[in-house]
């Protein structure tokens, strides 16, 4: 029998935190090792061997390898183009072309997507307290992230490619909650990460070339695919499928403030104090997306003849 989530009403359970702060942690140095990543390594064997550590992780788990029903494949290999295939190979390549920084405040739009996408789905906005916390979240991350864009050196076909790749984010985080729900996080995220190494193996190669080898960022590429990729998107993944992807994605808003800090720790970056008061805000936007919404009155009134049952969730 597969486990059924809580309402989308209640409010974050002290596991949904720790899922939520474990994966932020995790994301928030993804951007670091990216650019070490592509001192040697070109932008598509970067995104091919991030994946193909990722996938050497999970395959070592008995439950992973779990059989799914047939019918459900087409909604996994979408799950593993939009979640893994697209944004892996969009984001270093915008990086050759945008600062780390940017790249991450761009990031964190990923949740808006993820917000429209749902609303165009089910027909029906976010609760008015989750609205708010994605609406302060995102200022907080402006905020946040201003100061490094004023003197960033930026492109707009960086610019471009990294908000295709949190566009693709907004999808997938619609597809992955009704497959967790149905099948364990596991098997899904498994599957999709096979299916997004084998789109990306072609690119991979053919970045050979233009690539040496160095022991840095082999390393930081394999800590990428490792707990970047497979141990952060089973966490993830298992979040949304027990809040939502609305709320399962304030995630995002908490990996500006990480990435700047491991700047500071890392290369001596400065933060600003605007930066300090963003961080403030995505914090209190997080808390506001996370607090039990007020059920509606009747639920039969939203789409009585249309509503679908779990089975038929896509």
């Amino acid at each position: 029998m597969t486990r059924q989530p809580r309402s989308q009403h209640d409010a974050f359970a002290p596991s949904d935190w720790a899922g939520l702060a474990t994966v932020a942690a995790i994301w928030g140095s993804s951007f670091l090792l990216i650019e070490i990543g592509l001192d040697h390594f070109a932008p598509p064997l970067v995104a091919m061997l991030r994946l193909a550590f990722c996938v050497m992780v999970l395959a070592m788990f008995p439950s992973a390898r779990r059989s799914v029903p047939r019918s459900e494949w087409p909604a996994i290999a979408a799950l593993g183009l939009f979640s893994m295939a697209l944004p892996f190979l969009l984001f270093p390549i915008a990086q050759r072309s945008i600062d780390s920084s940017l790249a991450g405040m761009l990031n964190a739009t990923a949740p808006l997507f993820v917000a429209v996408i749902a609303a165009i789905i089910h027909r029906r906005l976010p609760g008015a307290r989750q609205q708010l916390g994605l609406v302060a979240g995102f200022a907080g991350v402006v905020l946040i992230s201003w100061p490094a864009i004023v003197g960033a050196h930026a492109s707009i076909r960086g610019v471009v490619l990294v908000l295709l790749a949190t566009l693709s984010y907004g999808i997938a985080g619609n597809l992955a909650a009704p497959l967790q729900v149905r099948n364990g996080a596991l098997p899904v995220v498994f599957r999709a990460s096979v299916v997004a190494l084998a789109l990306l193996v072609p690119f991979g190669l053919g970045g050979l070339p233009a690539s040496t080898f160095a022991w840095s960022s082999l390393i930081a590429v394999g800590t990428l695919g490792v707990f970047g990729t497979a141990i952060a998107l089973v966490a993830f993944t298992t979040l949304l499928g027990r809040v939502g992807a609305t709320r399962g994605s304030v995630t995002i808003y908490f990996l500006p403030p990480i990435a700047m800090a491991l700047g500071a720790l890392v290369r001596d970056e400065r933060i600003a104090a605007l930066s300090i008061v963003g961080t403030g805000l995505v914090l209190l936007g997080a808390w506001f997306a996370s607090r039990a919404e007020r059920k509606p009155a009747s639920v039969s009134t939203i789409e009585p003849s249309t509503r679908r049952r779990p089975a038929d969730a896509a």
